[in-house]
């Protein structure tokens, strides 16, 4: 079997031919390359069964590989080697592609390079390579720019509470206890965000996130409230929708 190591660290990629050598008693034959268009010229011209690729490389992510080879050059396992990346492993995990975290395990090496030979019939891994792409799009854009009149902000979706009309202006409530005023519509933000799970539009007026939710009253209709002690109404037609989310939710 055929093997290429892609990583830009030589005591990685020299640590990982040495375990399949120990382990495996020279089963594979073992090349390398130190970045990822070098490591692509390679595949091309071996065909290798399977590749352990590195993430974090200078100038091209190892998850740029489809772009490199065409969709029918991608017949190997794929084991993508990372220094530990919440976002990185759920987005693996989600996709069902085979990595290795840094420093590697030995067990876990081996588990990874089972897995691969049982799977080498299983042919084509550029449908687990779309998936991939799309699941680190969802997992990984987690923030939205807010024009302000200095410039720009580049905000985590896990920093706002609420969003609030104002006219043809949108007032954001930060996590910080800060709010930014914005040149823009609610039904801007709404747009940007009404497929994340975390935001709601309780009322014509207000887009909350869930998770800063502290309160919910039933005082003169149904009002939450906020982290901030912001009191946002919920509209009487959004009313049972909302108590149905919550239920789902709690």
């Amino acid at each position: 079997m055929k093997v290429v190591i892609i990583d830009d660290e030589n005591k990685a990629r020299k640590l990982i031919a040495a375990l399949l050598n120990e382990e495996y008693n020279d089963t594979f034959t073992i090349y390398e390359a130190e970045d990822l268009v070098s490591g692509c010229q390679l595949i091309k011209e071996i065909q290798p069964d399977i590749v352990f690729l590195d993430i974090e490389m200078p100038n091209h992510s190892g998850l740029q590989i489809a772009e490199f080879l065409a969709p029918n050059e991608l017949n190997f396992q794929l084991i993508f080697i990372t220094a530990y990346n919440e976002y990185a492993v759920q987005a693996f995990k989600l996709s069902a592609v085979d990595y290795l975290l840094k420093p590697i395990d030995i067990s876990e090496f081996k588990s990874a390079v089972e897995k691969a030979k049982q799977n080498i019939q299983k042919g084509n891994i550029s449908h687990k390579l779309d998936d991939l792409k799309k699941v680190f799009n969802q997992l990984s854009l987690n923030k939205m720019v807010l024009e302000v009149p200095k410039g720009v902000l580049f905000v985590s979706h896990d920093d706002i509470i609420a969003f609030e009309a104002d006219g043809m202006y949108t007032k954001v409530f930060m996590q910080d206890n800060s709010t930014q005023l914005i040149c823009k519509p609610l039904k801007h933000f709404v747009e940007q965000l009404e497929n994340k799970p975390i935001f709601y539009k309780p009322h014509r007026s207000y887009l909350i996130n869930l998770k800063f939710m502290k309160e919910l009253s039933k005082k003169d209709g149904y009002h939450i409230i906020m982290e901030n002690n912001k009191t946002i109404p919920v509209a009487k037609e959004k009313k049972d929708e909302f108590l149905a989310l919550i239920q789902s939710m709690f």
